[in-house]
């Protein structure tokens, strides 16, 4: 969670800053590690409300609510989006339904007194009031003089429920269904599993043509860990929604639930294939990230399924035989699939490096060296092998450092003495070609010409004992260090 808040804190940074699609991209980040933090959804609200993107940050705010129904910020962020996309009814409910929660809230009265207040001065240019407002709701600055005036005790007028009777047979239909989806929510956010599926059904009983309530149902079988019946709903939705020419969105949404429900069920391949299809009808932050996971866990899966130690043995032995044939090439093409089938074994790369030494690959054999020693610490072997690719590289110094590692090991060791005794005459031998090899890096160079080091160095030969205080600053031991290790330099 330590990473989820740094992300967050850069998300909050970010939008202080006036720096919308970096904060839109912190939260994002923050969110595909943890799914149900409903502060998360709000701050991305929030940015893409400051973004312009009202119907993103309409989104975030629906799952805020959804994660946390008694959270008034999670209203207040959904009425903003609202508000901004023009939809004034449904900023006027959001606003509303938070104050159910939370009377006094400063930020849902001043949102729906504003609300209300672009509303009626709207209608009173059209020379009419919607039935949907309460005037008694209309700020000072926008009231109507058809608004009535509070009493202390009055209670908010709800708003006029549409007369079935008028009603034609399809809207009826229509009406009776979002009734029921209503009653549906509200025993979800109940976690009444039972009940928001009997409420669910009856919807579809009136209306089947409604991707919406499939969804639903869907999202209660997924709460239940039912997942065969979830995947079921889905696609019965998806279908509805094809048929019916549904919103891309909606049908987006039934793919993605899919995809998160073989994501539980731990089949990550099926799970890509659906978050694919999701993105090819919408694509969304949260779908992306989804898609990127799930494909990280494919790929665990394939390299942990190619792990075999005894195939890995068996390239080994073959590796061993081209290496004893001169065969180089194909000695290292055998080693290296033995390390894929096993990348924790450290003479693997030991034996590989030795084949790089022979190719004169000594980069290639020097990263192997130092990952069988990352792996085992103790193998001697690896020391070793580094220390003689060190030789061959002219590098004597380091290669003595790797002779004295081994040595630590193993104070007996043959080879390790004999690497560290010809790295010693060569310093003994040849001070004129360890200087030449040395100036011929330019980090070398560079750090000779550097008037403050020559100082520094001058400093150390009239006294021996500054070295101390200079190797306290991690810079200049740094640059000393490398000066020893090339022979530039000596210190007793």
């Amino acid at each position: 969670m330590d990473k989820v808040n740094e992300l967050k804190e850069k998300g909050n940074n970010a939008l202080n800053a006036e720096k919308f699609d970096e904060a839109i991209a912190a939260y994002t980040e923050a969110i595909g590690l943890d799914g149900k933090n409903h502060v998360l959804f709000s701050n991305r609200s929030a940015a893409y409300a400051k973004a312009k993107k009202f119907a993103e940050a309409l989104e975030d705010a629906e799952k805020t609510i959804e994660l946390n129904p008694s959270w008034p910020k999670g209203y207040s962020r959904k009425g903003a989006a609202a508000a901004g996309l023009h939809d004034y009814m449904k900023a006027f409910e959001a606003f509303n339904e938070g104050l159910k929660y939370d009377p006094q809230n400063a930020i849902l009265l001043q949102g729906r007194q504003e609300i209300t207040a672009s509303v009626l001065n709207f209608m009173q240019s059209q020379g009419d009031i919607p039935m949907d407002i309460d005037p008694q709701h209309t700020s000072a600055r926008g009231g109507s003089k058809r608004a009535a005036s509070p009493t202390p005790t009055a209670e908010p007028a709800k708003p006029a429920e549409p007369k079935v009777e008028d009603m034609s047979e399809e809207e009826r239909k229509k009406y009776f269904a979002k009734k029921e989806k209503e009653l549906g929510n509200g025993a979800y956010k109940k976690k009444d599993f039972e009940t928001a599926l009997k409420h669910y059904n009856a919807a579809i009983e009136h209306d089947p043509t409604d991707i919406t309530f499939y969804n639903n149902i869907a999202a209660v079988y997924f709460e239940r860990k039912e997942y065969d019946q979830c995947i079921k709903q889905c696609e019965k939705g998806i279908e509805i929604g094809r048929e019916n020419r549904a919103d891309f969105k909606l049908i987006a949404k039934s793919f993605a639930r899919i995809g998160n429900t073989y994501r539980k069920l731990e089949d990550y391949k099926q799970a890509k294939i659906y978050f694919e299809k999701a993105m090819s009808e919408h694509r969304t932050p949260e779908i992306k990230t989804s898609l990127s996971e799930v494909e990280v866990k494919i790929k665990e899966e394939e390299h942990r399924a190619y792990i075999d130690p005894a195939k890995a043995e068996e390239e080994k032995e073959k590796g061993n035989e081209f290496f004893k044939k001169g065969d180089y090439s194909n000695a290292v093409k055998h080693y290296t699939e033995a390390i894929k089938r096993n990348p924790d074994d450290p003479k693997l790369y030991s034996n590989r490096a030795a084949c790089y030494t022979k190719l004169a690959a000594f980069d290639l054999g020097l990263k192997d060296c130092d990952t069988c020693i990352k792996l085992d610490e103790k193998f001697i072997k690896g020391y070793i092998r580094k220390g003689k690719i060190l030789q061959g590289m002219q590098q004597t110094s380091k290669a003595s450092t790797a002779y004295q590692k081994a040595l630590e090991i193993d104070p007996n060791n043959a080879e390790a003495i004999e690497g560290y005794r010809q790295c010693s005459m060569n310093f003994q031998r040849n001070p004129q070609e360890v200087l030449k090899n040395a100036m011929s890096d330019p980090e070398i160079q560079q750090i000779l010409k550097d008037p403050a080091m020559r100082m520094i160095l001058e400093q150390m030969q009239n006294e021996p004992n500054a070295v101390k205080d200079h190797l306290q600053n991690p810079a200049i031991a740094d640059k000393i260090m490398k000066l020893l290790e090339s022979g530039i330099i000596q210190i007793h």
